[in-house]
Parts: structure tokens; sequence; C-alpha cells
């Protein structure tokens, strides 16, 4: 089993200084800019100012998973909440002309109802050329689809209510971050001895195929126990899997590989994986104790008939 351990990268907020050596007094004086010149450049940069242009030289352009400093976490949560992983509000990109000034509301509430519902598998794969989501960034990298965010973060709030510690260790993944992981676990099994074609059945079952895992749709995410961070079995065990187990169907959330599905997903058993498919169809699931591909398979028999 592969485990995924949280690795101490730069704090969110926390600078790098780099010190320089010590430059001799009269390198110093070199260096110094003439006082005319200064004088010129302060005074540029108040009429900038007075003209309300100055503000643009303190803009940067986030790069993916970076928040600003400044920027207050998305939905006005509490700083610290989703045990210390606050989501920054998300960047989109977007030009006056891709503005639809008068959305059509039943067909975005559609859209992102087949989204939700949409299925990924082996027999189902995305194309290499799907375009992300609009992403929410947690600051250690991780990323989830904008519109799943709220109710992500209200089971994150709700479980550690309950004094459970959270923690997302997997998400949004791109196509590039899919086949590195699945190629990391067939060169694991091409080291015990097997064949490239063996390696390759043997590591679906755990790692996902490039286009056939949630991940790359943005709607899925691996939680685990802050006290027990390995992906095995034995998540089931910890009292915080009990609990999203229990609940996680009132977030729009399910289980999407239970125990006794892998005929069916082609997926072995995670109690870690949690997919969002909005709050009926998780609470059908629920009640009809099916995994995503058996409710789906249901729904048109059910438009047939």
């Amino acid at each position: 089993m592969c485990a995924y351990r949280d690795r101490p990268e730069q704090a969110a907020g926390e600078r790098c200084v780099r010190r320089r050596p010590a430059r001799s007094r009269s390198a110093r004086r070199k260096r110094r800019f003439p006082l005319s010149l200064l004088l010129v450049g302060i005074l540029l940069l108040g009429g900038n100012a007075l003209l309300g242009s100055g503000s643009a030289i303190w803009d940067m352009e986030l790069g993916e998973g970076q928040q600003s400093e400044v920027s207050e976490p998305a939905g006005g949560m509490d700083p610290g909440s989703e045990t210390g992983q606050e989501l920054a509000p998300p960047t989109v990109d977007t030009t006056q002309e891709d503005v639809d000034t008068e959305p059509d509301e039943d067909r975005s509430e559609e859209a992102a109802a087949e989204q939700d519902l949409r299925l990924v598998n082996r027999d189902h794969p995305l194309p290499e050329d799907l375009l992300a989501p609009e992403l929410t960034y947690l600051r250690n990298g991780q990323a989830i689809d904008t519109r799943v965010y709220p109710d992500l973060q209200a089971m994150m709030d709700a479980a550690r209510a309950e004094g459970y510690h959270p923690l997302i260790c997997s998400s949004f993944r791109t196509w590039d971050k899919q086949e590195q992981l699945f190629e990391r676990k067939v060169r694991s099994y091409q080291d015990q001895g097997y064949d490239r074609e063996e390696a390759e059945e043997m590591a679906a079952v755990w790692v996902a195929r490039p286009g056939t895992s949630e991940h790359q749709l943005g709607v899925a995410v691996d939680i685990v126990s802050e006290e027990y961070q390995i992906l095995d079995e034995g998540q089931e065990d910890t009292p915080l899997q009990q609990w999203l187990m229990e609940h996680c169907w009132e977030y729009g959330f399910i289980l999407r590989y239970p125990v006794g599905s892998q005929e069916i997903t082609g997926v072995g058993y995670e109690p870690w994986h949690y997919r969002y498919v909005g709050k009926e169809a998780a609470l059908a699931i629920r009640d009809q104790g099916v995994c995503l591909e058996e409710y789906l398979a249901q729904m048109e028999m059910d438009a047939a008939d």
C-alpha cells in the first residue's frame, strides 16, 4: 500500500530571506543611487498614486496552489478551519468576451448536475484535453471544484466540531500528476519481478490509469485522520472514517469505492476516497446501498421505462 504523508513544506505566509555577503564600504558607495534620480523616482511614484494607478506595482499573479497572504478565506471561514488548511478564493481568468451577461440558470444547473454524476472509470475515460474546472485552492496545494467547496468545507467543519481531525491528502489532479502516480505504482510491481503488462493490471486496482480517475474532475478527495495518515484498510477503523461514512451523504458525498464493489468499479476498497455527487443522489445511493455505477445504471433503466 502506498502511504501519503504530509511533507513539511514552507508554511503559508512564511518568507525565505537569503542574506547577501557584506560589501566593502567602497563597493557600497559605488552602488549608491544619485540623489537626483531618487527624487525623480519618488515624484513619479507619488504622481501614479494620485492618479489611482500606483497600486498596480504591488499586484502579483498567483500561480496554482498559491494564495495571497492578505486574502480572506473563502466563505469567511475562520483561520485554521479544515485542520489549518485555509482555502483561498478561486482565481478566475475571464476575459470580457467570455462573460455571459444573461446566463441561463436552468442550463447551468443542469450542467452542474451532469458534472456531479459524470461517470469516470476504466470503461468511461476522460479526454486528455479536458479543461480543468474552476478551482478553490488549499494552502498546501490541494484544490477542489469551486462548486463543491462549500459542502466540503461544511463537512470538514462538522467533523472537527465532533472532535475529529480530518486531513485532505489528495484532491484535484492534472493528467500529468495522475500519470506520475500510476507509473510509480507500475514500477513498484515491476521491481517485484512482474512484467509491464502484469504490473499495469495490478497497479490499476489501486491507482487509476490517467483519464480514469475522478480526481481529474476535481470532485473527489482522499481524507485521512491526522492520527493515522496511511492509505490502507486500517483507515476504516479510525473514528473519523466511521463518522464520515455515516454522515458524508448529508453534504453530498459518497464513499466511492465501498467494500465488495471491486468487480463493478474496477477499484479496490478505499475507505478514504469520497466523491461529490450532490445531496439528492448521495441520499439515494446511501438508501439503496449501491455504488455509483449501480445507481447510474438504475437511473438509465428508470428513464427507459
